[in-house]
């Protein structure tokens, strides 16, 4: 799937937000991307993180979930101020669009470890507590294991939470602005 046109809908949306102005998708975008599906909108600049909110499950067209998660990332993510007109130009998006995501069943820590790899997203759940990271976070983290206590602990839980928790995995295709 071509997720350029994504792109150009997250930052049109943005930068009408920016400006006050109401934005409406047009019609070959909404039919082109009208199926229900979850994704992640991405900011940066220079490299570091700016924002990002994402949605795990379908619940909305594709398009839409762009454009709120867009809105969210860049002004309402707790982590950061709200963007500002002035760091427009400066932001790099990404968009990630998820497959559903499907349960691993594992024996042991041994075998949860095996059934990992850097190809997938996962989401930890544990004392009704939920953490993600999408796949291509994880070459920022040394090994499975810093990546699990990673999850647990943006989850709010201690950092080897994991080994008492549920997971699920999901596939992810991306697209980012040069």
């Amino acid at each position: 799937m071509n997720l350029k046109p994504l792109l150009k809908l997250a930052r049109k949306t943005i930068e009408s937000e920016l400006e006050e102005k109401k934005f409406e998708a047009d019609s070959k975008i909404k039919q082109e991307f009208g199926k229900k599906q979850a994704c992640f909108v991405t900011l940066t600049i220079s490299g570091e993180l700016r924002g990002c909110i994402g949605s795990l499950l379908p619940r909305q067209e594709l398009w839409k979930d762009v454009q709120e998660n867009a809105i969210n990332a860049a002004f309402s993510d707790y982590r950061f101020s709200p963007l500002e007109k002035s760091e427009l130009n400066k932001i790099k998006i990404e968009i990630s669009v998820l497959s559903v995501p499907k349960p691993i069943k594992y024996k042991d820590e041994k075998d949860l470890l095996k059934k990992l790899n850097n190809n997938l997203g996962v989401i930890l759940k544990n004392n009704g507590r939920t953490s993600t990271v999408l796949p291509h976070v994880w070459v920022q983290l040394p090994d499975k294991i810093s990546f699990l206590e990673h999850l647990s602990q943006k989850a709010g839980l201690n950092k080897d939470a994991w080994k008492k928790a549920n997971f699920e995995i999901y596939e992810v295709e991306k697209e980012e602005e040069n």
